[in-house]
């Protein structure tokens, strides 16, 4: 007797889905299960989990040999998701199944990891995978219970959810015995248990930058970076506001376009990080690592096929990194290439995969090892050595890259008695839209959406509009050597920027003095 059944499954590499078809074979011979097709670790276990899983339900292997294939089969296959799939193809091989589920079997994608006791599990990476599978063509997509709500963002999916291995059989004919039946109804009626209604957590409340007393010089400096897309360092002694400035950033930049909603979504699916409960997201994300993090965990990896990191999960919002001296020079150097292109690259053993990484980088620094620089009351005990070493933790090429440098001094007990209540985020993130609409008017018909983004050469060049009296103000600041060629680009962006959120048409001296003072702290034309 020779059986063979089709079923399909999808594998991720990076946020990619790739469409495998499992193709199954049995026939009579020495009793054994072959899986080819480049399978890893975790697919060449799944013969155990199914093995286990089908006798749960009553179903012996049976004295044949099973032969599995997973194609394409030049396509590295990883994770558990392919379980549900193998199961059912082994079932169809075998005969177990009725001959008008073949049909069906073979259009439908199955995504799910099976327990030792039939149930299916949800996986990592529901959402890419299913867009994946629709992308292809795929009629319907069977996912865990667990995973239905996530699976269901994804526009024009059919989904299934099942709780146990039986419910399938069952769905395409199998027989299970009485046991096998009366396990698969406990599991059913312990998983619709389990999805009841949780209890709703209070709303926390979000960060508002009505929350800073003061700082006008880096509350707009935090505008400006918001409206513009543009990198930020603060520095300044403990206790000024730093922390509490960049946690603010998120909430005055614009809620997130619908193509960078679901690549950001489907970013913290893979990580394993998104609650599908809130549905896609929609607000910039705020990543803030702890200083001890690796460069593996900034910029992703681990074994086998990589997964994203710190740099990833920030995409299209913020990155901030709290006590940026005390990073690893090279975890912090491993950020260059990214803010250059926005993605990142990563080759391991068990292949490469790419992730987008177009993220807001904001860095915060006391100004020496003790912290008290430029602060009130005690005075520094460090040496100049100190602090010139204490700041070159922050390489260069980094900071070049950093648009935005302000200084962030400490309060006096007058300046906050005067002090009067900041604009909210509300009020702020108006603005901050109205200018990057501008933006994107002016940039219509380029790649381009905000000035951060726009390159050096079109600035300079003549479809850039730049007026001959601020470019003369600024080859007088490049020929004292105050600015690079990079950086004179830079300051272009931020003078348009500064022209953007107050309507002007080009840039003017004044925006071109206050986008020097942004960059170089205090430079003239």
């Amino acid at each position: 007797m020779t059986g063979l059944a089709r079923t399909l499954a999808v594998t991720l590499t990076g946020l990619s889905g790739h469409l495998v078809e499992v193709e199954a074979h049995a026939t009579q011979g020495l009793p054994g299960f072959t899986l080819v097709g480049l399978p890893d670790t975790a697919v060449r276990e799944s013969r155990e989990r199914v093995r286990a899983a089908l006798s749960t339900c009553g179903l012996a292997w049976g004295e044949q040999r099973l032969t599995l294939s997973l194609s394409p089969a030049d396509l590295p296959k990883s994770g558990s998701s392919l379980d549900l799939a193998l199961a059912l193809a082994v079932l169809g091989a075998r005969g177990r199944l009725t001959s008008d589920a073949s049909e069906m079997l073979s259009r439908t994608v199955y995504i799910g990891e099976l327990g030792l006791d039939g149930t299916v599990h949800p996986v990592r990476g529901v959402l890419p995978a299913v867009h994946a599978a629709v992308e292809s063509g795929a009629q319907e997509v069977v996912v865990a219970q667990a995973a239905a709500a996530e699976a269901r963002l994804v526009p024009g999916a059919r989904v299934v959810a099942v709780d146990h291995l039986g419910e399938m059989i069952q769905r395409y004919g199998g027989v299970l015995p009485a046991g096998a039946a009366h396990l698969v109804s406990s599991s059913v009626e312990h998983a619709f248990r389990r999805s009841g209604a949780p209890a709703t957590p209070s709303p926390a409340r979000k960060p508002d930058l009505a929350d800073i007393i003061g700082q006008e010089e880096a509350r707009h400096a935090l505008e400006v970076a918001a409206a513009g897309g543009h990198h930020l360092l603060l520095t300044g002694p403990p206790g000024t506001g730093k922390t509490m400035l960049a946690e603010r950033l998120p909430t005055i930049l614009p809620p997130l376009r619908q193509e960078d909603a679901v690549t950001v979504t489907s970013i913290h699916s893979v990580a394993g990080v998104f609650s599908p409960e809130s549905g896609l997201m929609s607000d910039p994300p705020l990543r803030a690592p702890h200083h001890s993090a690796t460069r593996a965990a900034m910029v992703g990896g681990g074994t086998g096929m990589p997964r994203p990191g710190e740099i990833s999960l920030a995409h299209r919002g913020v990155l901030f990194l709290d006590e940026a001296p005390e990073f690893s020079p090279g975890v912090l150097d491993s950020l260059r290439q990214p803010l250059e292109s926005g993605t990142v690259t990563i080759d391991r053993v068990g292949g490469r995969a790419s992730f987008p990484a177009s993220f807001q980088l904001v860095l915060a620094a006391n100004p020496c090892p003790c912290g008290r620089g430029g602060g009130r009351g005690l005075e520094c005990t460090c040496t100049s050595l100190q602090r010139r070493r204490y700041l070159s933790r922050l390489s260069g090429p980094l900071l070049d890259r950093v648009d935005i440098q302000v200084e962030v001094a400490a309060h006096s007990a007058a300046e906050i008695a005067a002090a009067r209540t900041g604009e909210s985020s509300v009020l702020v993130a108006r603005r901050v839209l109205r200018a990057r609409q501008r933006a994107a008017r002016r940039l219509a018909g380029t790649p381009w959406q905000v000035s951060a983004e726009v390159p050096g050469s079109y600035l300079r060049g003549p479809e850039g509009g730049l007026s001959p009296e601020v470019s003369r103000g600024l080859m007088r600041v490049m020929d004292r050597g105050d600015l690079s060629l990079r950086g004179v680009d830079r300051v272009l962006r931020l003078a348009w920027t500064l022209a953007d959120l107050d309507r002007a048409d080009t840039p003017s001296p004044k925006h071109l003095g206050t986008a020097l003072a942004l960059r170089t702290r205090g430079a003239r034309p």
